[in-house]
């Protein structure tokens, strides 16, 4: 289960606990918690996909100092048959 929907099951309990409290305050204080919770999972895919596209880009862009060489797949191809 990733970080983003642990935070997502939190918030789903929070908004039981606030279904079922007596208290107007409670509830509200409940609620409140989901929502954060709800911030923190976009909050967490926000970064995780902003660090997948920064890593992909870094990549392209200089592929001899990560190591990770995109070969064409007809030069693989051909090379393999050699």
């Amino acid at each position: 289960m990733s970080t983003s929907e642990k935070f997502l099951r939190f918030a789903a309990e929070c908004e039981v606990m606030a279904k079922f409290t007596r208290s107007a305050e409670s509830r509200a204080t409940w609620s409140r918690l989901a929502e954060r919770w709800i911030r923190c999972a976009e909050m967490v895919e926000r970064n995780s996909v902003s660090s997948r596209r920064h890593r992909i880009t870094k990549d392209i862009e200089n592929p001899l100092k990560t190591g990770r060489m995109s070969v064409p797949s007809k030069a693989r191809q051909s090379h393999a048959h050699a």
